[in-house]
């Protein structure tokens, strides 16, 4: 990470990133028929049949890996999250990750749960993706923007909190969460690619 030379966030580094965005036609098509299916057809997340279509559906756009829809979709309706949402809960995020499976296991499934969460409110929800984690720490670390530990990530309010402090602290206001998530996502997916070939220890 330390031989890394990522620029610095400013408004014409994120507006180049957003005009990307707009190029991708998978992704931008994608995100729109999710919003549609969050929001119009689908709103509300006390009928099981529903909340099953959009949890499979968010698994199989962003491959989230929730090898049990029902039981995790199971657990939403359970959770009884609308009047949360309306209010703008934060800790609602938290207690969907968390899923005790058939085996009595519990699950956290935190990218999925703030994916879930943002596709009724993106800019109360920002999406937490590895990407956007790895560019997080990497500015901590070397403009130690916001005090934070790495584990505070995993933490949604926190996690908000952090992305907040970054906006502030490069005086990136006049973009919205959604668009700074974006942002850490596409320069993520560049300046820490994936290397599929490295050998698991």
């Amino acid at each position: 990470m330390k031989n890394r030379n990522i620029p610095k966030p400013s408004l014409m580094e994120i507006e180049g990133w957003l005009e990307n965005w707009k190029k991708l036609e998978n992704y931008v098509l994608q995100e729109n028929s999710l919003r549609k299916l969050y929001t119009k057809t689908y709103p509300l997340n006390n009928d099981m049949d529903d909340v099953l279509i959009k949890v499979c559906s968010l698994n199989d756009f962003y491959s989230t890996h929730i090898f049990s829809p029902f039981t995790v979709a199971k657990h939403i309706v359970a959770l009884e999250i609308d009047e949360l949402l309306e209010k703008n809960n934060l800790e609602i995020v938290d207690k969907i990750a968390e899923v005790k499976m058939s085996d009595g296991k519990t699950k956290n499934f935190f990218s999925f749960a703030t994916k879930y969460c943002s596709h009724h409110k993106p800019e109360i929800y920002p999406i937490y993706d590895s990407y956007v984690a790895k560019m997080l720490w990497y500015f901590k670390k070397r403009d130690n923007f916001s005090d934070f530990l790495k584990d505070n990530l995993r933490s949604f309010p926190l996690y908000r909190k952090i992305l907040i402090d970054f906006r502030k602290f490069y005086k990136l206001e006049k973009f919205s969460l959604k668009e700074i998530d974006k942002y850490l996502w596409l320069a993520g997916k560049k300046h820490f690619p994936i290397n599929f070939t490295k050998k698991k220890n």
